[in-house]
This record gives C-alpha cells, structure tokens and sequence, in this order.
C-alpha cells in the first residue's frame, strides 16, 4: 500500500533554540538540498516529503523536534479548536490500538485554560476514531505512537504531528550524566557556531579540558566520522501510519548513512578535573561508537599541558566551564589555598572569578607554542568575561544554555599573544 505521503509535500517545522536558527538552516540545506529552507522565529520551515521527514529526524543534531503541520485555522474558543480537530482524517496516521498525547503551546492566547483546551483537542481525536471505528484511542503521555502539538496564538491555531517523539538531543548513548549535563544539541550548536567541521581546514584538533560526561567530545567524535546524529534511537514516525508502507525506505537510508561513516581526520581530546567524569564520558563515547578516535586524560585544565598537534594543523578549545549557575568550580580554582590575593592579603575573588584568570594565564603559557595556532571557545553567561580573563575576544555570539543566557567567546590563542598581551598592558598610574 502506497503512503499517502508519497508524493505530497510537506509544511515542516523543526524547533531549536533562540540564537540557533541560522546554522540550523545551514544543516537542513545541507540534508536536503532541493527543498525549500526559511529561517524563522524559533526554528526552520521546510517544504519537502516524508522522506525528508525521515532523513531529518536521522541527520539533524541541531533541531529539538521535526514537526509536520497538518492544519490551521482562526479560532475565539475551545470548541472552535475541537472543531478544527475534526477537519483532520485521523485514521490516516492511527488506530484505536496506538496512543496519543497532546501539548498545547500558546502565544498570547485568549483561552483561559490550556488543560481545558487540551482535554477539547484530545476528544476530538478520540470521538474522530471511534465515530470512523468504534473504538478510540489511550493517552500515553511518556512514550505515545502519535505526539501532538497544537500551537495557539492571539487569533489561529495550528495542529502538528511530532514525528520525532522524544526530543532529538536525546541521541540514545548518554547515559552516564554529572551535574548540570550539556544538551547534545547545545554542544552541536557550539561546534557549528565555530565553524568547527572535523577537518584540518575547518577548525583541526579539539579539545575540551573541562569535558564532564563528554558531551562536546562526542559530539565532535561523531562529526568528524561523518555520524547520524540519530543513528542510534528510535523515532515516534516508525510507529505512524502513513511512515508503514516506508519502513523498506528507512532501512535503505539508515544504511547507508552507516556506510559513510570513516575515521576521523582529525585528533580529539577531553579531559576533567574528576577522573569520575573522565569514567562517565569514555563510557558514554564507547555507546556512541566513537571512544577509539578519542584521547581521554584526568587533570585540572589550569595545569594540564596542550595536547601535541601534528605539524601544521592547528587547534580548537572548546569548553563549557564550570559557573556559578550551573556547577561548582572545582580542581585549583576552587581550593582557597591557590587563589590570588591582593596587595591588602585579602583575597581579591571567589573560587568562581578566580578561574577565568587563571585559566587565560595557563593558555598564554601552554597553548601558544603551536605555530598553527589554538582558538579557544568558550560559553558563559558573564558578559564580562573577556576583561575578567585579560583576552581580548575576536567574536562572541548569544547562545541560551537551558533558561541561562550565556555568550559563546572567541580568543585566538597564536605564538607571542603571551608576550604582545604583556606589552600591551597599560601601566599603572
């Protein structure tokens, strides 16, 4: 039996955070480039076919969920949304036997109730099914064949199907996880942000001397051996209807998204203060397929010595450090006994503010040895950071980590800096 998605084109939705939408239409276009890609408030809008649905479910390591829009319309209350519901042929993506949830997101809405509303959209699924079979549907609220998502704004509503299920940063090899774990879709935004591709001309070596669970690391891992991001998990469209008659289709494309996999071009480091962590991210990488292209090291990142390159191919710091949101500091920073006092003998930071700065001094000394160079990249909500470490940064880029607004800061770490940030310094009055 034909899908009835064969040939139709599809109005998709795929969600990222606020700040990823240019590089998330970068890596749609580069999925699937003969559709039609818009950037927009949120996310990306893309016309294309349920083999795009599926190719984008697997490849993308930006997007949070692939959406596809199935109806809009205008609405003044609940029972105009139930209505607009029933305009939908439901048996065509479930039957009684599949479950369903629904998620209302609103945007300055009149409805006083999105629970009320939810229960109204959630009927007029069920009464659809049993009206054309007799019997309705369960809600499954964890794990449901058939995730919907009504969003509603002042005056329209639209429904979509969620064809991902869980959410996308949920690859399926993380479980070993520490204290406040960086979303894989987060450290994949960083990686593109820094134009960061796993190749000597496109950002070379990495290395995240702060690495946790590994997150960056593997992520990186996976890029440079040409992964799927969703090679390893299950999407919610594998258990919809019109996906059925496709199922040959999917097998055909996940192999040979494994086909293409190679060994990495570039070498890839990470180490933590915690050897823990170091335990926790060699066993997640091992999960993710990649622990072999990864060298693993225990160490504080204010003394651990840059890792050797080889001749001509330069370097990338990309870390997620420790703040006061998030995590304690840890290692040498967070032990009173080393950090700097002023000219009074009071101590002139908290554990905190006294890592940034020492953490630039060991960068001027380690990592400007290699004539290739190291760029360092680093998020952080401190906007002041740059004049904290004594760097000056050469870019820096809004990026949300969960609800904290952070800034991505770029330093160019190159042979002399240590000496040309000496010479620069003003002198004291």
């Amino acid at each position: 039996m034909p899908s009835p998605f064969d040939k139709e084109t599809l109005h998709l939705f795929l969600s990222c955070p606020s700040g990823v939408e240019p590089w998330l239409e970068q890596e749609v276009r580069a999925i699937l480039p003969k559709a039609h890609v818009e950037a927009l408030r949120g996310g990306v809008a893309v016309k294309s076919n349920a083999e795009g649905v599926m190719r984008l479910n697997l490849e993308s390591r930006l997007a949070q969920r692939v959406l596809i829009e199935l109806i809009d319309g205008p609405y003044r209350h609940e029972d105009d949304l139930y209505a607009l519901t029933r305009k939908i042929d439901w048996t065509q993506w479930i039957t009684p036997e599949h479950t369903i949830r629904i998620d209302i997101t609103a945007q300055r809405s009149p409805l006083k109730s999105l629970n009320f509303t939810t229960l109204r959209v959630k009927d007029a699924i069920c009464d659809s099914l049993r009206d054309a079979t007799g019997a309705r549907p369960s809600v499954d609220t964890r794990l449901p064949d058939l995730p919907v998502v009504m969003h509603v704004g002042p005056e329209f509503a639209t429904i979509y199907i969620d064809s991902s299920g869980e959410p996308l940063f949920k690859r399926g090899w993380r479980e070993d996880k520490g204290d406040a774990p960086l979303k894989e879709t987060l450290a994949a935004a960083m990686l593109a942000a820094a134009g960061w591709k796993g190749t000597p001309e496109s950002g070379g070596a990495l290395h995240d001397p702060c690495c946790g669970s590994g997150t960056i690391a593997v992520e990186a891992a996976q890029i440079a051996c040409g992964m799927a991001a969703g090679q390893q998990r299950r999407f919610a469209f594998e258990r919809q209807l019109p996906f059925a008659p496709l199922r040959s289709r999917w097998q055909q494309i996940k192999a040979e998204a494994k086909a293409r996999e190679h060994a990495p071009a570039v070498p890839i480091f990470c180490s933590d203060v915690s050897f823990r962590m170091v335990d926790f991210a060699r066993r997640n990488a091992t999960r993710a397929g990649v622990a072999q292209y990864i060298q693993f090291n225990g160490g504080d990142a204010l003394e651990r010595p840059a890792p050797s390159l080889p001749e001509g191919m330069p370097g990338t710091l990309m870390l997620n450090p420790p703040y006061g949101e998030r995590i304690e500091v840890r290692g040498k920073a967070g032990n009173p006994q080393f950090m700097s006092r002023d000219a009074g003998g009071s101590e002139a930071r908290d554990a905190g503010d006294d890592f940034f700065p020492r953490l630039a001094a060991h960068w001027k000394r380690a990592y400007t040895q290699n004539p290739a160079g190291w760029t360092a990249w680093l998020l952080c909500p401190d906007m002041k950071l740059p004049s904290k470490m004594r760097l000056k940064e050469a870019r820096k880029i809004p990026m949300w980590n969960g609800p904290i607004e952070c800034r991505m800061f770029k330093f160019e770490l190159v042979a002399g800096s240590a000496r040309r940030e000496k010479t620069a310094a003003p002198s004291a009055d």
